[in-house]
Formats: C-alpha cells, structure tokens, sequence
C-alpha cells in the first residue's frame, strides 16, 4: 500500500480485476511485495495515534522491516519450491520457475547489503546462492531417502553458517560477532531442514513448520539489523517500539500472502483439495498468522478490536479460499461472487484501521491500498491453477 497509491475516491466504486502473468511463484513475491509499504503505512498512523515511542520511518527502521522480510520471504520461497519439486518434479519448467524466484529474493538480499557496503555485495551473494544449493541438495536426498547424501548436504550447510557468520559480522564492523550470527543461521538451517523433511514424508506437518522456521529467528534477525545500522551508521533506532510495530506488520501481512499461496498450492495438488488434511492443516498455519496480526493490532488497540479485526480477516480469507476453489473448477460466477465480497471487505477494513488509528489512517486510503492485496493475490491463484490444474 504505496502513499502513492492512496486516492479520496470511493475506493470500493470500481469491480477488481485479477492481475497475473501465469508465473505462480512470480506473482505471489509480487502480491507479498505489497505488504512491506502497508505495514509501514498502517504502523505509521498507529504510532502517531497511541503515542508509541520511536521512528517507524527511520532508515534503521526500514533496514530492520527490509531484512527480516527478504530473510521471512527465502524460506516460504524455499518451501514452496521444495514443494513444487516433489509434486512436480525437480527438471519441470514449474520448478524452474520456482528457483528464479529464490534467486531474485537472493538478489534482493544482496542489493540490500550493497547500500551498506558495495565491496560485500558480491561475496554475500556468491555464499548465499551456495546455501540454497545446499538445501537443494537436502532435499532432493531426502526424498530418496538418502541418508548419506543428507549428511552431506548438511555438512555444506554447517560450514555456510560459518562463512556467512563472519561476513555478515564484517558487514556490520564487528557490532554483532561471527559466533552470534553463526548461531542464529544455524538455527534457520535446523528450522528449514525439519520443514523439508515433513514435506519429503507427505506430513500434514509440513506446513506448520514451514511457518514455525519461517517465523523463527525474529529476536536474531532484530539483533543483526541493529548490528548492521549501528555499524553502518544507519540513522534511527532499529529496536525502538515503532520499528518493532512496523517490522511486525510488515512481516505479518506479507506471511499472510506466503501462507495463503502455501494453502491454495496444497488445495490444488492434494486429493480432496480444499477437503483434504494436508490443505486443513496449511489452513491452520494460515490461522496461526491471522492470531498472530490480530495480538499486534490488540496490543496497541484493546482486546475488543483484536477480536474484531480477527474476525474481519478471517472473513476475507474465506473469500480467497471460495475464489481458489471457483477458478479450481472453472466456475466464473462463483468467482466473481468471490471478488465482489472482497471489494466490499475493503471499506470495512478502511473502516477499522481509521478507527483505531483515530482517523490517522483514513478509511478510503485503506481501501484503496488493499486493492492491491485483492488483485495481486487473486492473479497468484489463477497461476497456480495454470501451473498446477491445468
């Protein structure tokens, strides 16, 4: 939700039209792209109405939002392109897709790197592509249930932890120690490592650890950001309360686009699909985040509207999901139902945000902004079904 992109018109006057290029994993890192600017914006208005001490606008904000969303985005992009390689296979064009997806996100890790210091650009890059080959390699030995070749890959990744430990510490001059970082990538390496294991073995389980490893290293990925901004004399405070708040949102709402991505991929390629467990339990790691957005609204506006605004997002998933299941089927009325419901969701939630935010936010500007949401999200799941149904 760009400012940019915020009009005084009625924002729920005009039908969404679903914008998409066919390329699944494309256009949900474009919707997901989206929701580090909402976050800003909604954490904006919020500060300013409930007083939250700090800057969420400060460069060490940013870098701190910026981060811990590339570093959220790699692993639903791995566990997403794990999932296609098994269900697909890992020499189709959909994985192949798939892994120019992670690549860009790698990309997108070493640009970041690059405004703190352009000589770290390059070598970052060069052992963070080597990583996911690493997990790569993981994965397509766990399916064959190579124990050997699983060692391997796991020693490759051991000594990732390593190199990438001491040149994220030199990137941020030495504010955070090569043995810290190594620590908290070890533990993203374990998280991740147990998520493709689940999805080897056809677990339901998969998909709350997908989220659990995506959700972990919150407290480490703050530490580093503040490290590299102290470091790099990045101005602002990385670990104030509004940076906290913007962070928060920003990584919440894009999970929200990753989760449901996960869910409808799981609808469309289990038996059952919508019916099935494997899609009841992505469904529940969707849940969980939708709690876990609705703990952060409360924590600044009260348990009323943290239960009021769980209940209108929850409503607006099940829309998403009566859209998946109608493009599914080929059933155009059943979708355009679907889209209509969620256009009228937008104002009540422009509605909310203008509420708690005591009119900082204003509830046209949200509506219009979540525009966006809908029609990008919307166009991720007529891909998938191109990609996936057929």
């Amino acid at each position: 939700m760009d400012h940019s992109t915020m009009g005084s018109s009625s924002a729920a006057a005009a039908a969404l039209v679903p914008v998409g290029t066919g390329d699944p994993f494309a256009d949900a890192m474009t919707a997901a792209s989206h929701m580090p600017m909402t976050g800003k914006t909604l954490a904006d208005g919020i500060v300013k109405a409930a007083g939250i001490k700090g800057d969420p606008d400060s460069d060490a904000a940013g870098l701190r939002a910026a981060l811990t969303s590339n570093l959220q985005e790699h692993v639903y992009l791995a566990g997403i392109g794990v999932a296609t390689a098994y269900t697909k296979g890992a020499d189709s064009a959909e994985f192949k897709a798939a892994a120019a997806a992670i690549d860009k996100n790698a990309v997108a890790l070493a640009d970041m790197v690059g405004t703190l210091d352009p000589k770290m650009k390059d070598p970052v890059l060069k052992v963070w592509r080597a990583h996911i080959g690493y997990f790569v390699d993981y994965a397509v030995a766990a399916k064959k249930g190579d124990k050997a070749g699983k060692e391997k890959a796991q020693a490759e990744l051991s000594q990732y932890t390593k190199d990438a430990g001491a040149a994220l510490s030199a990137l941020a001059k030495g504010k955070i120690s090569a043995g810290d970082v190594t620590e908290g990538l070890v533990h993203h390496v374990a998280s991740l490592s147990e998520a493709i294991d689940a999805l080897a073995a056809g677990k339901t389980e998969a998909y709350s650890k997908l989220h659990a490893a995506a959700s972990h290293g919150g407290d480490f990925i703050a530490k580093l950001a503040n490290a590299l901004a102290v470091g790099n004399g990045v101005k602002g405070d990385a670990l104030d309360d509004a940076s906290t708040l913007r962070t928060t949102l920003a990584t919440g709402l894009q999970e929200h686009v990753y989760l449901a991505s996960v869910a409808v991929f799981v609808a469309y390629t289990s038996e059952g699909g919508t019916d099935s467990e494997a899609f009841k339990a992505a469904a529940g790691a969707l849940d969980h985040n939708s709690q876990a957005l609705a703990e952060a609204i409360g924590s600044v506006a009260g348990k009323e509207k943290q239960e009021a605004f769980l209940t209108l997002w929850r409503e607006h998933i099940g829309y998403f999901v009566d859209y998946a299941n109608a493009v599914a089927k080929g059933d155009k009325a059943a979708a355009t139902k679907a889209l209509e419901e969620l256009n009228e969701y937008r104002p009540k939630a422009g509605a909310f945000f203008e509420d708690i935010s005591k009119g900082e936010l204003k509830a046209d500007a949200i509506a219009t902004g979540l525009g966006e949401h809908v029609t990008s999200l919307a166009g991720a799941i007529g891909s998938l079904k191109k990609a996936l149904v057929g």
